[in-house]
């Protein structure tokens, strides 16, 4: 990935870098990587492993295995790259492959997130995308769930 950087910035193209699990993938997910992309050239997606996914929202999680979700991610027509990283955040993957610009959710505005310090180091930058209420992996499953047990109390 790295090399693929290299070579994109020699071309002046602007890469853009995000991360997440992205485990169900869901209109919020496909808003927020399209207007990634929006803000340059190249997308990368660091995504993080099952590992990653377990130490950050419990063993109940990922529900969709990392390859899978890569397959899937990797299909998206504004998604150029993706990256399996195996660590709680994509710091190490960052360091590595210097994109220009990282992106987070608008609900990271104004918060210090550990990639800043990595991204000032050697001159790239956070930017952030808007963000679709109510939509996460996360109230898809309580939808899920709460569905299965209305039709068990029928």
């Amino acid at each position: 990935m790295a090399e693929i950087v290299s070579k994109a910035k020699q071309q002046e193209k602007k890469v853009i870098a995000t991360s997440g699990c992205f485990d169900i993938i869901h209109a919020g997910h496909v808003t927020y990587l399209e207007e990634a992309k929006d803000k340059g050239d190249i997308l990368i997606v660091f995504l993080n492993s099952d590992v990653s996914v377990k130490s950050l929202k419990g063993n109940n999680r990922p529900i969709v295995n990392q390859n899978e979700r890569a397959i899937v991610i990797a299909g998206l027509e504004c998604v150029d790259y993706v990256s399996i990283f195996d660590e709680k955040t994509p710091c190490q993957s960052i360091l590595k492959c210097k994109p220009d610009v990282f992106i987070k959710g608008g609900d990271y505005r104004g918060k210090r997130i550990p990639e800043m310090h990595i991204l000032e180091e050697y001159g790239g930058h956070v930017e952030y995308v808007s963000m679709v209420n109510g939509c996460s992996s996360t109230n898809i499953i309580e939808r899920i769930k709460e569905t299965i047990e209305r039709e068990k109390k029928k």
